[in-house]
């Protein structure tokens, strides 16, 4: 007699939010295949888990509307199993499950083994750097430490992911070692705080020390650094950008504001001095490095002359690249405390005057790269164009240089020379030349 056959789940995987969550549903993926399991990335899969974002209202209320999406067709019967992970599971778990009871299983962000005992597979510790990565093949994300002990006071992530904490150095090699054996070339390094690494294992700041390390992987050509905290940067890091021509010469640093009155609110530990201070001795040791920020206005008691300061020393100062973001009232932070007093129609005219004038700047900066040569990477081909980014620029958030696809012919994951030869706000156009 023949036995029953068992229906085969398919996992999808649904990742909302930033880099840190693509990086851990990555690493939640290696673990499935590795178990046998049929895993898919935001594919049609029956079994469903999100990795929800719980950081600012925008983000909370798209994974809510996600967790609502696939609930109704679990009820409709287009999938049969529904799990939530991630930082909006993590903060408000009990209120999830009191409000969505249709979900079979809420998990936090540390419970990655009880996940993957829901789906049938075990936690498999020797896994090191055993990820399904989800970028385009020529690069990746490397998370060099979990969680944040930084007090900052609109910031819910220590909630979310809990206190700084660096992974070893041994085994941020032996996962970029993996990572170059399977095509990667570029590495981006991401953390709450990049420029806390090592404190915790090390008693001293190791970022350099690993940089050094990583620059020694085969294969890897490009080097990346996210998410740097103001204060406390180790100054050594711009030595190794100096020396190593695998770490480019590009930081992401967000920075909040200006206003010194707002930066002690903020819980920053900088002053409107120090910050100067700080971004003067980069562009000194480090002339072509190309400086990323992101700024939050309609912070509480941000007055019209504190928000014009930093108006103004955005044009003084000149990013290459910034985003601008209005200020989000989130329970249980520090600024909770605090009335939200700026109205929201100001604070998006706020955001949109900073992003206008950041437009004319980028555009201007770009002009000046008429008629020059860049070494880039293609990223990927879209209609007629093949994208592609210079060492100054990351993924999804910067400028692209874009190559006439019916002139030229580029393969995805190449590294090639170009010269620019039109310029607009945030895109360039470019041909190939032989160097």
């Amino acid at each position: 007699m023949r036995t029953k056959t068992l229906k085969k789940n398919k996992i999808n995987v649904v990742t909302l939010g930033c880099s840190k969550n693509v990086y851990d549903s990555e690493v939640l993926m290696g673990q499935l295949r590795a178990n046998n399991k049929e895993v898919v990335h935001e594919e049609e899969g029956n079994v469903v888990v999100i990795n929800t974002c719980g950081f600012i209202a925008n983000a909370k209320e798209e994974s809510v509307n996600t967790i609502l999406e696939y609930v109704q067709k679990k009820e409709s019967g287009i999938v049969d199993k529904v799990f939530v992970t991630g930082c909006l599971s993590e903060r408000y778990k009990p209120d999830l499950q009191k409000e969505i009871p249709d979900v079979d299983q809420y998990f936090g962000t540390t419970e990655l083994p009880g996940l993957l005992k829901a789906l049938g597979a075990d936690y498999k510790h020797e896994l090191i750097g055993e990820r399904l990565t989800t970028t385009p093949k020529n690069y990746a994300y490397l998370k060099i430490a979990e969680g944040c002990d930084r007090p900052c006071s609109f910031c819910a992530i220590p909630l979310m992911r809990g206190g700084h904490k660096s992974t070893p150095i041994e085994n941020l090699v032996i996962e970029a070692e993996k990572l170059a054996a399977n095509g990667i070339k570029e590495l981006i390094l991401i953390a709450q705080d990049l420029t806390y690494y090592g404190l915790d294992l090390y008693k001293e700041r190791a970022l350099a020390k690993l940089l050094r390390e990583l620059v020694q992987v085969e294969g890897i050509e490009w080097i990346r650094l996210h998410y740097a905290f103001p204060t406390g940067f180790p100054m050594d890091v711009l030595d190794v950008m100096n020396e190593e021509p695998k770490v480019c010469n590009y930081i992401d640093i967000p920075l909040q504001h200006i206003s010194t009155k707002l930066l002690k609110s903020m819980r920053r530990g900088t002053t409107y001095e120090k910050t100067n201070a700080l971004l003067h001795t980069f562009r000194e040791k480090v002339p072509q490095m190309t400086i990323r920020t992101t700024l939050i206005v309609g912070y509480p008691g941000e007055t019209q002359e504190d928000f014009e300061l930093l108006r103004d020393w955005v044009k003084e100062m000149r990013f290459e690249r910034l985003g601008c973001f209005t200020y989000s009232h989130e329970e249980n932070t520090h600024a909770y405390n605090l009335e939200d007093d700026v109205p929201e129609g100001v604070k998006m005219e706020r955001a949109n005057e900073i992003m206008a004038l950041q437009s004319q700047i980028s555009w201007e900066l770009n002009q000046q790269k008429i008629g020059k040569e860049f070494r880039i990477v293609i990223d990927r081909k879209e209609g007629n164009y093949f994208v592609g980014r210079t060492e100054f620029d990351s993924p999804d958030v910067d400028n692209e240089v874009l190559i006439d696809a019916t002139q030229h012919y580029l393969k995805t994951g190449e590294y090639t020379w170009v010269k620019i030869t039109e310029a607009e706000d945030f895109d360039l156009y470019a041909e190939p030349v032989t160097r």
